[in-house]
């Protein structure tokens, strides 16, 4: 019997080289890298599809704008042509899981547990937001399309000069102070727990256009140090620069839940320590230098 066909967009990056891994024993995984398959292009994407047999796309690519990413003028205009790119071939292939963003729901208007009804409540005026904000828009009224909006996700190949967890690991490890810009709540889920839904959803149609893919665990960033400082067996050194309280990051999940009742997310006492193993095994992959001032 053939196997799923699964085309993953973004393969060299953080979320998009984690799936690559988990998901390329089950299936027959498709994962080109920019040169083979422009995403800016629509006629490339068109000859993509034509030329591949595709079950199911799960669009990971986009062009970031978090701080350590060089400044794109038209980054918004640039994620929405690589989405509808993609969303406009849906007649060749089953369905697209686009993984998107808690950004949706516009950075200055989050709410603690916030759950997908609370969309369309404000427009994003961040171009990361609002390119989100565009796309679901548009999958509200569409068919073969399911989003997944992802909050803090950590593991393995992320930017550890500006991701938290990634970070503080590096610093634990290196024997620097883990810092923090100001205190604030987040509801991480672990890489590899993100596998396993996008392996849900690969396997099974959707219930539902949008889902909110969290674990539920919210955790302050001075507490998520301290189970990185107990895992490295030192007194590592926590800094908050700035006092009082950022804004929580979180959305509920409990539509998810019902999707997967079985799913068990692993809880960040599991995870870290196993992410800190991995780096601990990496150590070459750590540049001191780069954790030397806070981004």
């Amino acid at each position: 019997m053939a196997r799923t066909v699964v085309l993953i967009t973004g393969g060299r990056g953080f979320i998009g080289k984690n799936l690559v891994e988990s998901l390329k024993g089950k299936y027959e995984i498709l994962s080109p890298s920019r040169q083979d398959l422009d995403l800016l292009d629509d006629r490339a994407i068109r000859r993509y599809f034509i030329d591949h047999h595709i079950d199911v796309v799960v669009h990971s690519a986009t062009t970031p704008g978090h701080r350590n990413a060089k400044p794109v003028a038209d980054l918004a205009l640039r994620n929405q042509k690589m989405f509808f790119g993609l969303a406009r071939n849906r007649d060749r292939y089953g369905k697209l899981i686009f993984l998107s963003s808690g950004a949706v729901y516009d950075m200055r208007h989050y709410l603690p547990n916030m759950k997908e009804e609370y969309f369309d409540t404000h427009v994003p005026v961040d171009e990361h937001g609002f390119s989100k904000y565009v796309c679901a828009k548009y999958i509200e009224e569409a068919d073969k399309i399911v989003e997944l909006r992802l909050f803090g996700v950590f593991g393995k190949y992320e930017d550890y000069e500006i991701r938290f967890i990634s970070n503080a690991i590096c610093k634990a490890i290196m024997g620097l102070p883990i810092t923090i810009k100001q205190n604030r709540t987040f509801d991480y889920l672990y890489v590899e727990d993100l596998a396993m839904v996008v392996d849900h959803f690969i396997m099974h149609e959707a219930q539902y256009k949008t889902y909110n893919v969290t674990s539920g665990e919210t955790m302050d960033l001075r507490s998520l140090a301290e189970i990185v400082s107990q895992t490295s067996g030192e007194k590592t050194e926590i800094l908050i620069k700035e006092e009082g309280w950022g804004i929580e990051y979180s959305g509920d999940n409990s539509r998810l839940r019902e999707s997967l009742p079985h799913l068990h997310f692993t809880p960040l006492s599991r995870s870290i320590p196993s992410l800190y193993a991995w780096y601990e095994n990496n150590r070459h992959v750590i540049n001191k230098a780069l954790l030397l001032v806070d981004k």
